[in-house]
């Protein structure tokens, strides 16, 4: 691997509070986990599943496969839903994460990339969200890597309202604590029972949930960069990293991806697994996706 280093942020450029608060404040948040009292059974499996769907759906399919690469087209009323569905994990708007994640596709661990690991691992697992660079919030930038998103009268709304997406996390997070409280009222015959149900699911199901989507989304920034095995001679560190896959349902293929970004798969090898292609597949047998790209190869034989 290369071992120069890539541009950080403008000197003086500041910290990105608007992303340090809430990131902090979520994962204290997430440590009530550890108090004995916080903890349920349904709880865990919610922390457990959830992480599986709101990562799954939101981050890898909608906003990275979907919006990102374009690699399969879904009815707009499923592309909103899904997108909905990212934002309660906290990841920042679709035009600024499609933006960020487009810039580092075209300078992959060169200088403008925002999240290389030739900065450190720290840098590209998290430090990058906590250094503010206004060039990336710019019109020029918008309009040079995420104009097809903000055409979206949805997204161009969530940008013009900076606290919408907060509010969205906010009210999904307690719809899950209301829907604990009723739960454990109706089957523990008491208030307190839901209220100790209520606090379990809002603590595992949301908080702690929302910390582990975060770090397995950051972990294919940074260690799929770093370790792993290559497949493909492609002109920046990517790797293959089969942890990351496991955790992230395919994404740390990453390798494949950089090979070959517009798939809509990135599972080169039958023990590849990609659990979000498979969903994808799932969408395209229901009749809810289409146009969906199929791996470089499978492209070039049906043109042969």
């Amino acid at each position: 691997m290369a071992t120069s280093t890539v541009s950080r942020a403008p000197a003086g450029a500041g910290i990105h509070w608007e992303y340090l608060v809430p990131i902090t404040v979520v994962h204290l948040l997430a440590c009530f986990a550890f108090l004995p009292w916080c903890f349920s059974w349904s709880g865990l499996a919610l922390a457990a599943i959830g992480t599986n769907v709101f990562g799954t759906l939101g981050i890898n399919l909608c906003y990275h496969r979907l919006l990102a690469h374009r690699s399969l087209k879904v009815p707009r009323w499923l592309e909103r839903t899904l997108a909905t569905i990212a934002l309660c994990s906290l990841e920042d708007t679709p035009a600024r994460w499609v933006g960020n994640h487009r810039l580092h596709h075209k300078h992959s661990d060169e200088i403008p990339d925002p999240h290389s690991p030739r900065n450190g691992i720290a840098w590209s697992h998290i430090g990058w969200l906590f250094r503010r660079s206004p060039d990336r919030k710019s019109f020029a930038f918008f309009d040079k890597y995420a104009r097809d998103i903000l055409a979206d009268d949805y997204y161009r709304y969530l940008e013009r309202h900076p606290t919408a997406p907060l509010v969205i996390y906010l009210v999904h997070a307690a719809l899950f604590a209301v829907a604990g409280l009723l739960v454990g009222r109706w089957t523990g015959g008491d208030w307190s029972h839901g209220v100790q149900l209520a606090v379990s699911w809002l603590v595992w199901g949301v908080y702690l949930r929302t910390v582990l989507v975060w770090h397995i989304t950051w972990s294919v920034n940074s260690l799929t960069h770093l370790f792993g095995y290559r497949t493909y001679a492609t002109d920046e560190d990517s790797r293959n990293n089969w942890l990351v896959a496991l955790l992230a349902m395919g994404e740390g293929w990453h390798n494949n991806h950089h090979h070959d970004p517009a798939s809509a798969s990135v599972q080169h090898k039958w023990w590849e697994f990609d659990v979000t292609y498979y969903v994808i597949l799932l969408l395209e047998r229901l009749g809810l996706a289409t146009d969906v790209i199929q791996p470089r190869h499978l492209r070039k034989a049906a043109r042969a």
